[in-house]
C-alpha cells in the first residue's frame, strides 16, 4: 500500500473515533459506544503488552535468569532463581474465578497486603516528609538590603550563593503567609471536638476559605487542561487530517 494512502487511511480512523468520543457531549448513541468498546480493546491489548514488557520482563524474568542489560550489554549478574516462586503465587490468583476453590486467591492477596502495608510506612514519609519539611519556613529576614531577592544574572556562583542563602523581607512575609495557611487548614480538620474558642474558630472558618480557593485554582487547571486537549485533537483534525488527504488527492 503506497504509505501516503496508508497515513490518510489512519487518519481518517483517527478522526472518526475522536468525532465518536465526542458525540457523548450531545447523548449516549451508539456510535459512540463502538468507538468506547474499540478504544477499550485497544487499551487492554496496549496494557497486557506493556505490563510484559515494561514490568515482568525487566524485574523478573531478567532477574530470574541474570539477563540485566544497560545500554545493550549484559551486565554479567548472576540470575536469582528465588524470583521462580513469584510465578505459582500469582497463579494462585487466579483460583479467584473457582467457586470451590475460591479460597486460595487469598493467599497471594494476603502476601501483597502484607509487603504493601511494610512499604507503605517508608512510602508515607517519603511523600509527607518533604512537605512537612518545606512548611518550616524562616520567617525572620537575614538581610535587609533589598526588599525582594535581586536578580541573579551576570553573578558568579559565589554571588548566587550568597543571594540564595539570604531570607529577604519579601521571602519572609510570603513564608508567614504560606505558614498561616497550613495552621488554618489544619485547624480546620479538627472534627474531633467543638471549636468554642474564637481565636480558632476564626482560623479553622479561614481555613475552610483558603481550602475553597486551592480547589478553585486546582478546578481552574483541570478545565485549562482538558481544553488544551481538545485543542490538540482540533489541530489532529483541522491540520494533520487535511494535511494527509491533499497529499492523497495531490
Amino acid at each position: 500500500m503506497n504509505p501516503v494512502t496508508y497515513d490518510a487511511i489512519k487518519l481518517t480512523l483517527g478522526v472518526l473515533a475522536t468525532v465518536g468520543l465526542y458525540t457523548v457531549l450531545y447523548r449516549e448513541n451508539k456510535f459512540y459506544r463502538f468507538w468506547e468498546h474499540v478504544f477499550l480493546g485497544l487499551a487492554a491489548g496496549w496494557a497486557s503488552v506493556t505490563l510484559w514488557t515494561e514490568t515482568l520482563k525487566e524485574n523478573w524474568w531478567d532477574a530470574m535468569l541474570g539477563k540485566s542489560v544497560e545500554q545493550g550489554v549484559s551486565t554479567g549478574e548472576p540470575g536469582y532463581w528465588i524470583y521462580a516462586v513469584m510465578l505459582p503465587l500469582g497463579v494462585l490468583g487466579y483460583f479467584v474465578y473457582s467457586k470451590k476453590h475460591s479460597w486460595i486467591a487469598k493467599i497471594p492477596i494476603g502476601i501483597i497486603l502484607g509487603l504493601w502495608s511494610g512499604q507503605q510506612i517508608q512510602i508515607w514519609w517519603q511523600t509527607y516528609g518533604p512537605q512537612m519539611k518545606a512548611s518550616m519556613l524562616p520567617v525572620v529576614p537575614t538581610t535587609w538590603e533589598s526588599l525582594t531577592r535581586p536578580a541573579m544574572n551576570g553573578l558568579t556562583p559565589e554571588q548566587m550563593a550568597s543571594v540564595t542563602a539570604n531570607i529577604y523581607p519579601s521571602q519572609a512575609i510570603g513564608n508567614i503567609l504560606a505558614i498561616i495557611t497550613v495552621i488554618c487548614v489544619l485547624t480546620y480538620f479538627l472534627f474531633s471536638f467543638e471549636l468554642k474558642n474564637k481565636v480558632v474558630s476564626s482560623m479553622s472558618l479561614t481555613g475552610r476559605y483558603l481550602l475553597m480557593i486551592g480547589f478553585g485554582a486546582i478546578f481552574g487547571s483541570t478545565v485549562m487542561m482538558r481544553f488544551s486537549l481538545l485543542i490538540d485533537r482540533m489541530y489532529f483534525i483541522t491540520i494533520e487530517w487535511f494535511d494527509a488527504l491533499k497529499l492523497l488527492i495531490g
